[in-house]
């Protein structure tokens, strides 16, 4: 069984877990969900996350499936007003948590997310993320909770992780709500990163300091605290592999970032295909295929395995582009393919291993002319390998 956690959302999360991912140790659900997942698996655990971070989202014009669920709790107003926030009521706030914990367990879970809104800049969430805290560990004991719980801790902005003083503040706040709620784990993730992009400041800056968030947090918890990181598409597998974190959070094809759920709708996503001999995705699309022949023609020798791999790719992107699923199916092979390459090697050898990976994709891109125009992210073929490959030792 592998050491990522899949993050279920959506029918078709469904269906992808069910055909790559089933092998996962343990498995990130929505409520909704939980009977669809627990069809596809026997093995792996459940961790049903209500989603109390959507209500960092609020305002008065939510409406869909995921407020139709919350507007069933109790106070969730409150708990979503900012004035309410800094001055929170402990009988309030006990209300809405056991309401949402309520109804987590009527899902027979195995493990359950904490109640906890995302950290912002300043401390006006602190006491009441510790007043959730408190009622979960009151509603255990109450109710003889036989499920465990994992501790949310959701970073939206890249300055809470890059300044120190900002960190070291975030991080007691993360270490006195593990001892308040009794949880058993931590979930870290930094919402507003897509490492994907490849920008300057992530190898300066934004991924060394989430290294040292990570080391930091380990010196505060106890050796037996489950961890997990992400999901993102590179720096959980950076993470997991030099044994600071247990699991790396994934997405599915299609979500290598946390978006913090209830917000508005995000416009519609470019259909992607996965350009596995670089480690990175591009954008499904006739330039892509022009590109791609170009180099195999003038930059790729026919004896190089990376010829194959491109000509393969070159076949799909037309169906991929005419297909709302066939690019997401290939990146979500690719991925479990690209993790269990890394988790052959024994525990102290993953992160040489992810070094020697990357490092192959990074001089192979190296050689490849830059990506075409429409691409969102960097252009430069072999600029996330190398970003992440820098990271790994």
């Amino acid at each position: 069984m592998r050491d990522y956690v899949p993050f279920v959302n959506s029918a078709r999360d469904c269906e992808i877990f069910g055909e790559y991912y089933v092998d996962a140790q343990m498995v990130r659900v929505s409520v909704g969900r939980v009977d669809e997942v627990r069809s596809l698996s026997k093995t792996a655990k459940i961790w049903i996350d209500a989603g109390v971070d959507g209500l960092h989202n609020l305002n008065v014009k939510s409406t869909g499936q995921f407020w139709d669920i919350f507007k069933k709790y109790p106070h969730y107003e409150s708990i979503a007003d900012p004035a309410f926030q800094s001055k929170p009521d402990k009988g309030v706030v006990e209300t809405f948590v056991f309401a949402v914990l309520k109804h987590c367990a009527a899902a027979r879970a195995d493990y359950v997310s904490v109640p906890q809104l995302p950290h912002v800049m300043g401390g006006e969430r602190n006491k009441i993320n510790r007043l959730m805290c408190e009622a979960t560990a009151t509603w255990a004991v109450q109710n003889r909770s036989q499920f465990r719980f994992i501790l949310p801790c959701i970073f939206t902005q890249q300055e809470q992780i890059n300044t120190k003083s900002i960190r070291t503040k975030k991080l007691k706040l993360v270490d006195d709500c593990l001892r308040l709620s009794v949880a058993t784990g931590v979930w870290v993730v930094e919402s507003s990163l897509h490492d994907l992009d490849g920008a300057v400041t992530f190898e300066q800056r934004r991924f060394p300091k989430l290294i040292e968030l990570h080391e930091e947090l380990g010196s505060l918890l106890p050796k037996e605290t489950m961890t997990i990181a992400g999901p993102y598409w590179g720096m959980n597998l950076v993470l997991w592999a030099r044994g600071l974190v247990k699991f790396a959070a994934i997405g599915l094809g299609n979500a290598y970032q946390y978006h913090i759920p209830g917000g508005p709708p995000p416009p519609p996503a470019n259909k992607r295909v996965a350009l596995t001999a670089l480690r990175r995705w591009a954008v499904a699309s006739p330039d892509l295929k022009q590109w791609i022949q170009k180099n195999l023609n003038e930059r790729i020798s026919k004896t190089d395995p990376a010829h194959a791999q491109f000509l393969e790719v070159e076949r799909l992107i037309e169906r991929a582009m005419n297909s709302d699923d066939l690019g997401r199916r290939q990146i979500a092979r690719f991925y479990k393919e690209w993790f269990d390459k890394i988790a052959s090697a024994p525990h102290s050898g993953r992160a040489l291993a992810l070094y020697q990976d990357l490092s192959s994709a990074y001089v192979l891109g190296k050689t490849l002319t830059d990506l075409p125009k429409n691409e969102p992210g960097s252009r430069k073929p072999d600029r996330v390998a190398r970003q992440l490959m820098l990271n790994c030792l």
